[in-house]
């Protein structure tokens, strides 16, 4: 990491962190971050559910909401990065301060609530978006919608033809009953109901599903079960968590989803159970905690075809990225692995 990039981290650090997000956003417009061409290899190259990566680690939903810093973040070393989540209708979200940072534990927690400007202004940069790269939407509903399952399929139908994949969120803490929807009924009937929509593209895209770590084995089995049966082309495990366990920072009672390094054990133990329950069926997308390449590649050990990271730049900044991938190669090197897929679920049982 440069001094100046170091510098930077240290005054975000110094002033609201939901303030802090939003001068990074404009740092990355005006050109001030860090940039790097895609890092790939012949080891890093990977296939996921018909995208092809030219490495297996992408950013996660969350950090560009709304869609407005889509070039600087590909060229900043993600094989690939998600925007939203958009709902239908633009929306506030929760009362602020909302978001926290938990500087000992290494983490942050949020209670957000889908803030976003709406899936048409969404929908209009991503119609701008580079022609190189591959970039997602995250799915989402809005808090007074009377039918949930439906806003899922309506942003896919607005946002769905200017991306090549896009993820249904059930699992956010922050919308009031939205985890409900992880129920085996209810997912299932949403989920026919985005694919019904998907059908109706003029071009095909993936589907994935993004799935809360607080579930039970049970709970994981029907998620398998209703994935497999209507054929979606990925999971991401996991969204963040309403665990608390073993916190020391001041903010660590604060309602809302836990996200970074305390969630890695919890989340790759998801990813383990599912890529038990799933058998190599469905793709699975590694999520919770990540801020190294040792831990990218516990993840696809544990089952993961590829990673997303968010929290993890908040600590280590845009550069990590680029040194991340890297790293991986190498460490797929000394492990052997001609290439990353031949790594995926290896060591799963190290979390079962």
């Amino acid at each position: 990491m440069k001094l100046s990039e170091k510098l930077a981290l240290a005054a975000m650090f110094r002033i609201d962190p939901e303030r802090g997000h939003a001068l990074a956003i404009k740092a990355l417009k005006m050109g001030l971050t860090p940039t790097h061409t895609t890092v790939t290899s012949a080891r890093l190259k990977t296939t996921l559910a018909g995208l092809s990566l030219p490495n297996p680690i992408g950013l996660a939903a969350g950090f560009d909401k709304n869609a407005e810093v889509i070039a600087p973040l590909l060229k900043s070393g993600f094989g690939f990065i998600e925007v939203g989540a958009a709902t239908p209708l633009a929306q506030p979200g929760n009362p602020k301060p909302r978001l926290f940072r938990l500087r000992e534990d290494r983490a942050s927690i949020n209670r957000f609530g889908f803030n976003n400007q709406g899936m048409d202004a969404i929908a209009a940069r991503l119609a701008q978006r580079p022609a190189q790269g591959i970039v997602g939407i995250n799915l989402g509903a809005n808090k007074t919608s009377e039918n949930r399952a439906l806003d899922f399929a309506t942003v896919l139908q607005t946002c769905g033809p200017h991306v090549d994949f896009a993820t249904v969120n059930v699992s956010s803490p922050n919308t009031e009953k939205l985890r409900d929807l992880q129920g085996e009924k209810a997912l299932h009937a949403l989920l026919m109901g985005v694919m019904d929509t998907r059908a109706g593209l003029d071009k095909h895209i993936p589907i994935f599903l993004k799935i809360a770590p607080d579930l039970t084995s049970a709970e994981i089995g029907q998620i398998a079960n209703v994935a497999k049966a209507t054929k979606i082309d990925a999971i991401i495990a996991t969204n963040t968590t309403l665990d608390r366990d073993g916190l020391t920072s001041a903010h660590k009672n604060e309602a809302g989803g836990l996200a970074g390094a305390p969630l890695f054990e919890k989340s790759t133990r998801v990813l383990a159970e599912l890529s038990v329950a799933t058998d190599g069926a469905i793709p699975l997308i590694g999520v919770g905690g990540v801020s190294t390449a040792q831990q990218a590649l516990a993840k696809i050990k544990a089952g993961a075809s590829a990673v997303q990271l968010y929290t993890g730049l908040v600590y280590g900044g845009l550069s990590m990225v680029h040194d991340m991938v890297v790293e991986l190669d190498q460490l797929l090197a000394a492990e052997g692995f001609a290439n990353v897929v031949d790594a995926v679920g290896t060591d799963r049982a190290a979390y079962l």
